[in-house]
């Protein structure tokens, strides 16, 4: 089965290409979804955050405080690294699990920080959605109502656009709401259908 790596920066509009294709019957596994079942309440994941954290991370019901957690990775990368070292593990586990269930031509994997995470290796292609830094800070800031300041702390965190784009396959450029992006993802799907017959990607 073809396994498309679907990414691009924090506000890119990753959710919604995800969504398109899943209209179109194709099974979207999403890596944030899962990180956010890895650390849920009681789980392995969440008492070696308790550990490695400390209280000051958890919330007063025992679970994730996660504005008190992004707002200590985003002040130290070293703090962020440990963070990650706990959870991008489980959930590349779960992601490879979830494939292997599935049977379908080919299922769209949603991972934001593909390339940051040394998870390209679970994909056949890259597909990028992309667009200027300053749409994302416009969109994330009243999406999320987060601090133009953390956004961009966000942002510099994670690939650049250069990178991201150096490594896709293919690109979905979600400049503006009006970019014909159902039509896009048509486009993609049907080339997506034609590789996974042929094997070839």
């Amino acid at each position: 089965m073809l396994k498309i790596g679907l990414t691009g920066g924090i506000g890119s509009g990753k959710t919604t290409i995800a969504d398109l294709f899943a209209e179109l019957n194709v099974p979207v596994i999403d890596a944030d979804a899962i990180a956010r079942e890895v650390v849920a309440f009681g789980s392995q994941a969440l008492e070696q955050i308790r550990h490695a954290f400390g209280e000051q991370v958890i919330a007063a019901d025992g679970s994730l405080d996660r504005s008190a957690m992004r707002e200590l990775i985003f002040a130290d990368a070293e703090q962020k690294r440990k963070l990650e070292a706990i959870v991008h593990p489980m959930v590349r586990q779960s992601i490879l699990t979830r494939v292997e269930s599935l049977d379908a031509s080919y299922c769209i994997i949603c991972v934001p920080l593909l390339v940051e995470s040394g998870m390209l290796n679970l994909v056949d292609r890259v597909l990028v959605v992309d667009c200027p830094v300053e749409t994302q800070i416009e969109r994330v800031t009243k999406r999320d109502r987060l601090d133009e300041k953390i956004v961009r702390a966000i942002i510099a965190s994670q690939a650049t656009r250069e990178q991201r784009k150096a490594l896709a396959n293919d690109l979905i450029d979600n400049a503006s709401s009006d970019s014909m992006l159902a039509e896009q993802v048509k486009k993609l799907h049907n080339l997506y259908l034609y590789l996974s017959i042929r094997q070839d990607f």
